[in-house]
């Protein structure tokens, strides 16, 4: 495999120790900057800083924690793809069971089901489109 390869590349920005705390940083300034767009600068604050603090214990506590070294890229091998993978589609499922749920609550209620009724139909297009492509690359 080149070393030229993008994926290369991308799979060693992620497993850098200074990725997850970046990101972290990153995504503390735009949740700040929407709550502040909307007009809520004390909540965007408490939300930005609650954010650096995960990246904070990502950054310190990788070192010690092998889930955190995990979760954060750097102590990524085999294992922790497969972890990965699993968690992924099990917090899927339990997703599209909370949205179903949710659904038929508003339903019951006599509402239309909005937003959940969306969000169902984009999780299942997008289900059904990833089986396409993945039994298409196969």
């Amino acid at each position: 495999m080149s070393t030229n390869n993008p994926d290369n590349a991308m799979n060693r920005l992620y497993r850098t120790r200074w990725f997850m705390p970046a990101f972290c940083v990153l995504l503390a300034g735009v949740m700040f900057a929407a709550f502040a767009i909307g007009g809520d600068i004390g909540s965007g604050a408490v939300s930005a800083g609650m954010l650096l603090l995960v990246g904070a214990l990502f950054y310190f506590g990788g070192r010690r924690s092998e889930t955190l070294a995990g979760l954060a890229g750097p102590g990524r091998d085999e294992r922790w793809e497969r972890i990965d993978i699993h968690a992924t589609a099990l917090s899927g499922g339990f997703l599209i069971l909370v949205i179903i749920g949710a659904w038929l609550v508003e339903i019951a209620q006599g509402k239309d089901g909005s937003p959940y009724a969306q969000l169902g139909a984009v999780g299942g297009v997008a289900y059904i489109l990833a089986v396409a492509l993945l039994r298409w690359r196969s």
